[in-house]
């Protein structure tokens, strides 16, 4: 994974230029201070399938993160819908200081090659609360996933991008995951797979 220092600490104001310029997916890896978690607003129950994360990044501001706890398009398509999620668990010394970086990707597969993932299936409601409860209790919250902008910055693509049972077009390298820094000193990196991801 390539780090890029120098589109380090950008104002919000230069990051969304640089999105405007750039013109296409851009990924990134994101720390910061959780402020707010909160399920997705949506027109109905039904339609909920995120959890909103919101980190504090001094000199970005704030930057959303989008969670999925379900997969709706496997839902639509008749496939098994849960979030397989595997957890891996290390330790913190000392804790990071808050940064927003571009990056060259994040692969499953080099981090499964080094640290092997035992990964479960989860309810969407069981989910749901696993994600706030983690992420009120953290101090830090980590994340590597597609930079966007709307009326806020926003991160999405937390999950991997292989080929699915609904989706099949193969995205190699551009993973996304999140770790939460606990007051315990530990953490906890998670990753997200779905139905026929391998």
């Amino acid at each position: 994974m390539s780090h890029h220092h120098p589109r380090r600490h950008h104002t919000r104001e230069e990051w969304v230029c640089h999105l405007r310029d750039t013109r296409q997916p851009l990924q990134a890896h994101v720390l910061g201070i959780p402020y707010q978690v909160a399920l997705e607003k949506a027109p109905t129950p039904d339609r909920v399938d995120h959890v909103w994360l919101t980190l504090k990044v001094p000199p970005c501001g704030s930057v959303q993160l989008s969670v999925n706890t379900l997969s709706r398009l496997n839902l639509i398509g008749g496939f098994d819908p849960r979030v397989r999620v595997g957890i891996l668990p290390s330790e913190w010394k000392d804790l990071p200081e808050p940064m927003l970086e571009e990056i060259g990707g994040l692969d499953y597969a080099t981090i499964e090659a080094q640290s092997p993932v035992v990964f479960h299936e989860w309810e969407h409601p069981a989910l749901a609360e696993m994600l706030m409860n983690r992420s009120r209790a953290a101090l830090r919250v980590e994340a590597w996933g597609e930079l966007y902008r709307r009326e806020y910055l926003g991160m999405h693509q937390i999950h991997s991008r292989r080929a699915s049972c609904a989706v099949p077009v193969d995205v190699l390298g551009h993973d996304g995951a999140l770790r939460f820094y606990l007051s315990n000193h530990t953490t906890e990196m998670l990753l997200f797979k779905y139905c026929g991801q391998p």
